[in-house]
């Protein structure tokens, strides 16, 4: 027997690859297949099974593709419908890999058709669950997110209590817990920086698994502190549901290179996005006009998600030198599928050809404390609310202005007006930097470093709140 996790960090998702005499079982797999097919024929293995723990809303899954190019057959739990073939499972049921055996617990609460994939080695012991959103390390999905009509937040995390302490808790201590995310993951508020745990521990750690829970204390619990879902997550919910475009096709179309004429053609033609995804610093030393920053080397995906509405906005890139192929990647494994090529040479070949380029002023957080205390200057802080509420710049200027709902809050503000704009370390001060810019607002400041790097000036901050109290 043989499980492999296969971690991709940007996401905080774990797919895995098991296999047992032979046979290969893939679950919640990535929307790029080739690596599982890959490795399966390295080992002479075939891949007979594609296990989906549910329809994920965080990220496109690759089930269709990879059902596509290897006749594998796609399973979900009971009461998962969707557009294309597979084996919706019985609760109990068992599918054999090679000698190994791997059953179904249908664990609704996360979404309805959650189920968790129970695994029983050779000699039929209890071995490993892969939990999905069902349970993490340190936490349990977030159930807000398959709401219906007659049906509330509330009545699936009841349901979710059930599915931890009826089919989850009652397993043996030893067995080990495989999630489908860690820390990073907007399916959860708590999740561990570990990404494989023991079962046993999660009974004495895990504030939802607690022996003396009431299901009344668990809804509440669970619930309380929930941010609301990106709005991307329910368009990826609904993608892995019904189906997508395989993956091959959107990577041929934006690995396209194009020279500064072309990109600027289609840009105007089409009503392309220029998504620029190089560092804060390079962008603000000069950047396409009308361009957004998200860079690849921050929380690109979700922030991506999070803040372009449309999945089928086409998208034209300006990246790094070699990594435009990891781009539309990226941009696929959460949707955006209408990547329509990259400048070919980057920046430098849009400098060369004389058109416009515009710039950032970003400055240090020193300087940044020396106008501060002569001017008291406009300054909007882009960090989370959590962040913002443990500790601030104090201030009858300072507006807390938190980059998830730039584009709901813009009104709120002055185009005519200089803003000083700060997040934690300097990365999404510039995504709102670059956004705002792009919506005529001229008069900005970057202050590089972020909170972090203000923090060690002298300027005056709000007494410091502990997150886990607020």
């Amino acid at each position: 027997m043989r499980i492999e996790q296969i971690y991709t960090g940007c996401l905080a998702q774990g797919a895995y690859y098991v296999e047992s005499e032979g046979e290969v079982a893939i679950i919640d797999p990535l929307r790029e297949t080739q690596q599982y097919i890959d490795k399966a024929k390295s080992r002479n293995a075939k891949i007979k099974y594609i296990f989906e723990t549910h329809f994920h809303a965080d990220f496109v899954s690759g089930h269709i593709d990879l059902a596509k190019k290897t006749g594998a057959t796609i399973v979900f739990g009971p009461g998962a419908s969707t557009e294309y073939d597979i084996h919706e499972a019985e609760d109990n049921e068992e599918f054999k890999l090679g000698n190994i055996t791997i059953k179904v617990l249908h664990t609704p609460g996360h979404t309805l058709e959650s189920s968790t994939y129970l695994l029983l080695d050779e000699n039929g012991k209890e071995h490993a669950i892969f939990s999905g959103d069902t349970l993490f390390l340190g936490d349990v999905g977030r159930p807000d997110l398959a709401i219906k009509s007659d049906l509330t937040k509330e009545d699936l995390a009841g349901m979710l209590y059930d599915s931890l302490r009826k089919k989850v808790m009652t397993l043996p201590d030893d067995v080990i817990v495989y999630p489908a995310h860690g820390a990073g993951s907007a399916c959860g508020k708590n999740l561990s920086k570990e990404t494989v745990g023991i079962l046993g521990d999660q009974k004495q750690t895990n504030y939802a698994l607690r022996g003396n829970m009431t299901k009344e204390e668990f809804v509440k619990e669970v619930l309380y502190g929930i941010a609301p879902p990106p709005q991307y997550f329910a368009k990826n919910a609904m993608m892995n549901k019904m189906g997508y475009e395989d993956f091959e096709v959107i990577l041929n179309q934006g690995n396209t290179p194009l020279s500064p004429e072309e990109f600027e053609i289609i840009a105007n033609q089409k009503g392309a996005l220029v998504l620029d995804v190089r560092t804060q610093e390079d962008f603000a030393k000069g950047h396409i006009p009308n361009s957004i920053f998200i860079g690849l080397n921050g929380g690109f995906a979700p922030w991506v998600g999070a803040l372009i509405t449309d999945l089928k906005q086409p998208i034209l890139l300006v990246t790094p030198e070699g990594r435009e192929e990891e781009t539309v990647t990226r941009l696929s494994r959460v949707g955006y599928d209408n990547t329509l090529g990259y400048l070919k040479n980057g920046i430098d070949a849009w400098n060369d050809s004389g058109k416009d380029v515009e710039t950032i002023n970003s400055i240090s957080a020193a300087k940044f404390a020396e106008i501060y205390t002569k001017d008291i200057p406009d300054v909007l802080d882009v960090r989370k609310d959590g962040e913002y509420k443990s500790e601030h710049l104090v201030g009858h200027n300072v507006v807390h202005f938190p980059l998830d709902f730039i584009n709901d809050n813009m009104h709120a503000i002055d185009s005519h007006d200089t803003y000083y704009i700060h997040c934690a370390g300097g990365y999404r001060s510039m995504i709102a930097a670059s956004i705002l810019k792009a919506r005529g607002f001229n008069n900005l400041v970057d202050v590089a470093g972020g909170f972090g790097a203000i923090k060690k000036t002298d300027l005056p901050l709000s007494d410091f709140v502990c997150p886990s109290t607020l």
